[in-house]
This record gives structure tokens, sequence and C-alpha cells, in this order.
């Protein structure tokens, strides 16, 4: 469709909106919100009493009391940085608290307690969040920043796009590619349960996808770990994401409804006892029915909820409940063949449906000294997919696909300071299950037709200790952590697997600090890898796989002012061992994973290497004065081996990205946002013209296949989007109403992506026979026009 079509199809939305913001404008009230909480010892959950709580550039201030417990009234709605502070803790900044009139904002603050000071003293943090395992590498978003990211959908694989390290891609896919790795080296934890995969329509054997799934109104905030990975968090090689999520409302039962880009929302939350409170969501998408207006030639449908439940037993037992899951459904929209393009997709895309689930506990037990923490999950995700022959299931049967993957986990760990040292340490296991059933016609090797089940215990040990000294201008922290498996004996023994790091940060001078990590992290192959069978005997044929090994090493510098913003500079060297090479294919396991379907399942071993390695520049505003931005560059190289052992840019190589991100706070409730994104173009790898046109080729596949010969040797144009953002907000007495109008890609930039190879038909729609080679056919290339131009209307209500 054309831009000026799409324009035409929203106009009636945008005008809509307009309609909206002159009508109401007139019925806002004079509010007054409330923030309460507490603020307590992190490690034993003791209440701090008589402590301060300050608003910034604000009168508003309040002590707490006997219990650590605190509320500030009269507040107008809007936003406000909270300050924490009590003697001999160091003082804890939350930013952008957002105040409203329909419900109470929450806090429950955690201090660090300082070793080296006398009663007498208030230590001064930073306006960035410091942990002494990841001095570096780590980034912290609050909930307001992901809400209100220009072009971010709420979805917080998006949002990140606006940091350093972290490349963006003009497609509609939001995967997770972090300094160069491949996305299926990311793990994410909420609430400090595992859950293996945050988007809907989701790539078996990596973890991208299109749609996140997590409910954005739920997340308190979120750290990004780019390195410096703690201990107790292993199988990651790129990044690990800590979700946190909010308190729920405890005066009263209260709802949000929120019409985004893409999908409808419901969120109920309330008190469920004296001492226990809730959050659930539920969200289905209308994006079939915007995708069957468009003609677009795929329908998608996805269906999500998300649950958390809090009791707290005292003051030493706390537990929460979390779970979420997604249905989602990928429908052929048969009446959209009026194209090339629409029948080329109509083609070779399956049939797909997929659901997943993620169930899990966190008990928490708090003591003098510090807390011991045991954690239990389930998580299960179910791929079903099918091709028939001209989408007939009357015709010839080209895959029918079923996999499914369940993990069981248990996880006890201990934190505790002592003699001035802080100690984490613990053991954890999985019981995971993987099982495939899959029949495909493959014009390479002929049928593939098998059945597998595999069972695997997992089991890992670590430990992290982290000292201050001289006079805290020196951190130290060493870790380790060992992991083993039951898939082989080259993996049973965990001192195989022996995974150090060690991490130090210096402050030249009270503003400037000097950062330092070096690590080794390991990884095991994704499950599609492990579970493949030989389609003659039946026998596991990866049997000599192991696990994937990746050195780190990170220094760099960085500069906090006392107006909440900060400069750093830092630089990253990645090596790769062990990746799988995939021997069907003759390409490194690393390059795949942005593509919708399954990867990995075919004979590989373990001989790929790789590199990645590059400069990351971040200058960063917090919210001070109403303004807020990041400017964010990347100079970076990621480098994987081909099958002849030389190495070439991988599938994630973007040299350069740049990323600006800003926005005002201006009267009225009215808030502005931009982001601008450059990258260079990615590389890809051309089709194979002469392989694809053979006729008992096309006639399974429907589209090209790959020339791996020449990995990677194309790149597409280099990119570059505008993207805004227009908020205007209403609190009324009991409830409050957002409106934001979102455009993605104003300019309308678009540009050539790699082209598609397809087969020249007839008016009948079969293909035409290359007359001088009656074994092929007739080839051409379509257009392959990468970005959109995407306006959104979204209404968010709180009740």
């Amino acid at each position: 469709m054309s831009p000026i079509s799409i324009l035409r199809f929203y106009s009636l939305h945008l005008f809509r909106f307009c309609l909206l913001l002159a009508g109401i404008s007139s019925l806002a009230l004079a509010q007054q919100g409330v923030i309460r909480g507490r603020i307590y010892n992190e490690l034993t959950n003791e209440g701090l009493p008589f402590g301060t709580i300050l608003l910034q550039e604000t009168p508003y201030g309040t002590f707490t009391d006997s219990l650590g417990q605190f509320e500030i009234r009269g507040l107008k709605p809007g936003l406000y940085n909270l300050e924490a502070r009590f003697t001999g803790f160091k003082v804890e900044v939350v930013y952008e608290v957002q105040v409203t009139n329909s419900k109470p904002y929450i806090l429950e603050v955690g201090l660090k307690e300082e070793e080296n000071t006398t009663d007498s003293v208030v230590i001064v943090a930073s306006p960035f969040k410091l942990i002494e395992e990841a001095p570096l590498s780590l980034r912290t978003i609050g909930t307001s920043e992901i809400k209100r990211n220009p072009g971010g959908n709420r979805d917080i694989s998006r949002v990140i796009q606006s940091l350093p390290g972290v490349a963006s891609t003009p497609s509609f896919r939001n995967d997770i590619l972090i300094r160069g790795g491949a996305p299926n080296e990311n793990r994410f934890y909420i609430d400090g349960i595992e859950t293996p995969n945050i988007n809907h329509f989701a790539t078996q054997g990596a973890s991208g996808g299109p749609v996140g799934l997590i409910n954005v109104d739920f997340i308190g905030e979120v750290d990004f770990y780019s390195g410096a990975f703690p201990a107790n968090r292993g199988n990651a090689l790129s990044s690990v994401f800590e979700f946190t999520q909010r308190p729920a409302r405890d005066d009263r039962l209260g709802f949000t409804a929120t019409l985004g880009a893409s999908d409808l929302a419901l969120t109920l939350e309330g008190p469920s006892g004296e001492n226990s409170s809730f959050l659930f969501s539920a969200r289905r998408s209308y994006l079939q029915l915007l995708f069957r207006v468009l003609a677009l030639p795929f329908l998608p449908n996805y269906n999500d909820y998300q649950y958390k439940h809090k009791f707290k037993f005292g003051k030493r037992h706390e537990l929460n409940i979390v779970s979420l899951g997604a249905l989602d459904e990928f429908a052929l929209n048969l009446e959209a063949d009026s194209t090339p393009y629409q029948k080329y997709i109509l083609g070779n895309l399956p049939v797909q449906t997929q659901w997943n689930y993620t169930i899990g506990a966190n008990y928490k037990y708090f003591g003098d000294k510090g807390f011991w923490q045991v954690v239990a999950s389930r998580n299960m995700i179910n791929f079903d997919l099918q091709k028939n022959a001209n989408n007939d299931e009357t015709q010839t049967l080209l895959l029918d696909y079923t996999s499914q993957e369940i993990e069981n986990k248990l996880r006890i760990e201990r934190t505790a300071r002592a003699a001035g040292f802080k100690w984490n340490y613990g053991i954890n296991y999985e019981y995971a299950k993987f099982r495939i059933d899959q029949f495909n016609q493959n014009p390479l090797v002929g049928t593939i037709d098998f059945e597998s089940e595999l069972l695997l215990h997992k089991y890992g040990a670590f430990a992290q200790v982290s000292k201050y000294l001289f006079d805290e201008r020196l951190i130290l922290s060493a870790g380790t952590r060992f992991d083993g498996n039951s898939f082989s004996e080259a993996m049973q023994n965990p001192l195989q697997q022996f995974s150090p790091r060690l991490s130090a940060s210096f402050g030249i001078t009270p503003q400037l600090a000097a950062n330092f990590n070096a690590g080794i992290y390991y990884q095991l192959p994704p499950y599609t890898v492990l579970g493949y069978r030989d389609t003659q005997s039946g026998a596991l044929a990866n049997t000599d796989i192991t696990y994937i090994r990746n050195n780190h090493i990170v220094g760099g510098l960085a500069y906090t002012t006392e107006n909440n913003s900060r400069i750093s500079i830092e630089g990253y060297y990645k090596t790769y061992d062990n990746y799988p090479f995939l021997l069907r294919d003759s390409i490194s396991l690393a390059n795949l994973g942005g593509d919708f379907g399954v990867i990995g399942n075919e004979p590989a071993e373990s001989t790929s290497q790789g590199r990645t390695y590059g400069l990351e520049v971040l200058l960063q505003q917090r919210l001070y004065r109403g303004f807020y931005g990041i400017v964010a560059y990347t100079l970076g190289w990621s480098e994987f081996q081909d099958k002849n052992g030389v190495y070439v840019p991988s599938s994630w190589d973007s040299r350069h990205i740049i990323a600006l991100t800003m926005g005002k706070k201006l009267g009225r409730d009215w808030e502005i946002g931009a982001k601008w994104r450059f990258t260079t173009g990615s590389p890809y790898t051309p089709a194979n013209v002469q392989l694809s046109s053979l006729r008992n080729v096309w006639d399974i596949t429907g589209r090209e296949i790959p020339n791996f010969s020449q990995l990677n040797t194309e790149r597409i144009e280099a990119f570059h989007q505008l993207d805004i953002r227009v908020d205007k907000k209403w609190f009324f007495e009991k409830w409050s109403l957002n409106l934001f109008l979102d455009i993605q890609n104003v300019y309308f930039n678009i540009i050539p992506g790699p082209p598609i190879l397809d087969v020249v038909k007839d008016e009948n729609d079969r293909p035409l026979v290359d007359p001088n080679d009656p074994s092929r056919y007739q080839t051409r290339f379509l257009e392959n026009d990468l970005g959109i131009f995407q306006p959104t209307v979204g209404i968010v209500v709180t009740y």
C-alpha cells in the first residue's frame, strides 16, 4: 500500500484525536494526588524510622514513621523525582513518579547501608543506579520512560533502541541485538523469575518477534545489563534484563484500560487481604483487522495475560507469585493475492499457532544480615506450523511441525553483608523436556521425517563477593559460576564451564569514575540443536555439541553531574568459541534468528568462532526541570567465521548506530517527545538463483535459497527514521485520561531491502518454465521496501 493510501487510512483517526482534545480540555478538575510507601534496609527488610522523603524541585516532603512508612498528600498530578534519605545509608532517588488523583502512587524503596560512615553522615548517591557487581554496562529504565518513548509502542524491546550498543532495523520485528550478538543470547527475569520469552510470534531457537508480551503498566523499572553479568544470572552471552513489577494499589480495586497501536489491554489491581495485593491484565489484538483493511497477505492475532500476587507474612517473609502467557495465531489472507508480492508471501508462509506460559513463585526470608531467596518456576512454549502446496489441504503436505519446550526451575540463593563484604551465593537446578515431531520436504536432502524427545537435567552453583575500599573510592567485585547438564559427558562436569568474572570501579573524583569488567560466560545451545535426530537411525545427531563460550572485556569512564545527567564512554571486546555451525547450510547459528520460524534443527558441530568489538558513547539527562534526553552513539563490528574459517561480517554488523531521544513537559499536562535513529545498513546474503530456480526446488520452498558461499557480502542502505509523540493528560476526581499521538517514520523514509527472488507466472498463476532450461522456472526480483509510516492514536483510562 502506498504512503498516500496509508495516510488516508489514518486521517479519520487523527481527526477524531483532535476532536477529543478539544472536547475534553474543559472538563478537567483541580486535583490532589498522593504518594505513600515505605523505606527499608534492602538486605533485612527492616523499616527505617524518621527518614526524610523529599520531592525534588518542590517544597513538598515528609518524615517516615516508626515503621519506615510515609505519605505525602495534596500533590498536583504530574511527574516528580522522589528522594529518600536516612542517616548511614545511601540516598536513593526514584525518578518520574507519576502522581494522579485516581489512585495513590505506592513506593517501596530499599536503601543500601553504608559500611564506613559515622552515624551523622548521609551518603549522596549517584542519580544513576550503581550496583557493586556491575559498575558499568548497566542502564535502568523507568516505567514513564517506556510509556512515553516515541515510536516505542509501549514495548521495552523497542525502547532500549535508544541506548548505546543496541541495534535497530527498519523491519517490523523488535529483535534484541546487543553489542553485535544474536537475538538468542539474551535472558529475561521478572521479579527474579526467569521468563524465556517476552515476545509474541517468537522464533524458536531465538528470542525475537514483532510485538512485546509484557504489559508496561505492570513495570516499576527495568535493569538492562549489556555486560558485567552478575554470577547469579547464567546462560547469557549478550544481555540480561531484570524486570521489577510495581506494587499494586492498596486502597481499593481499580482498573486501567489501554487502546494502543494494535491491541486493547485491561488491567485490574487492588488489595486481596490485609497484607496482600494483586495485579492482573488481559490483552487482545485487533492487528488482524488492520492487516485485512490494508490487504496484507497474512493475518496475525495475539492474546496474552499477566498476573502478580504479593503476600507479606510479617516483616521477615515475602512471597511473590508471577505468571504470564500468550496465544498467537498466524493465518493467511487468501483474498489478498492481487500483486506479485502478495502471491509470493502466500506461496511460502506457513499457517502457525503458538502458545506459551511462565508461572513461578519467589519467596524471601529476611534475617538480621541479609535474606534467603527461593525461586521455583515452570515455563512452556508450543509451536505448530503447517504448509500445503497452494495452501490447499487436499494437496501435497510440505511442512507439518510441532514442538514443545518445557522447563522446571529451582534456584536458592543468599544475599548478605558481613565484615564489610557483600556476599551472594547459591545453587540452581532445572529439569527440561524438549519434544519435536517434524515432517517437511527439503529439496536438498529429501524428506525429513522424525520425532524426538529429549530429557535434560541442568545444574549450577554461583558465588560473588563485593567490597568497598579506600573510603568508597574503589569498588571490587569477583564472582564465578559453574554449570553442567546431562546431555553428554562433555557437558556433565561443571568444572568444564568455569565462569569467572571481575569488576572494578575507581572514583577519580566524586563525579568521575573509571570502570572495568572481564568475564567468561557460557550458554547452552538451543534445544532445536540438542534434540535433532538422524532421520535414518533415529539417534541424536549432535552429541558432540557443547556450551557456547564468550569472553568479555569492557572498560570505560563515567561522569555524573549534579543535574541528573551523565556522560559515559565504554569500549568492549567479545570473543565467541564453540558456536554451533550448521552443516546442512554451512553457516554459523550466530547469523540466524532474525526471521520467523525455527532455527537450529539440523546437523551441527561446535566449531564456529566469532568476535564483536566497539565503542559506545552516552549522554543522558534524566528528568530535570521538565526536560529529559538521551544521545547515544555506537561504533561496532560483529564478525563470525564462514565455512572456510574466514571472518566475515555477521548478520548483526551494524557499524554506526546513532539514537537521539528527547522530550519536554509542557504546561497544562502536555508532553512532547521525539526520537531520531540512524544505522548503517546491515549485511545480507544474496539469493542462490541457480539453485532456487530449479523446478523441484521452488515447488517445495516457494522462496529463494540463500547463497551461503557469499555469506553477508551485500548490505542494505543506511536507514534513518524520525518518530514523534504528543501526550495530553486529564486528571478528574476519581479517574484520569491520557491521549497520545505517536507517529513512526514521520518523513516517510523508505529504503530498498534485499530483493526478493520470485518466479514469473502466467495469467493463471502457474510458474513459467525457462525455455532455455526446462528444469528451471523463469525468475525475477521483486522490490522489498523497508520502513513504514505508522501513526497511532492511543487512549489510557485509569480508575
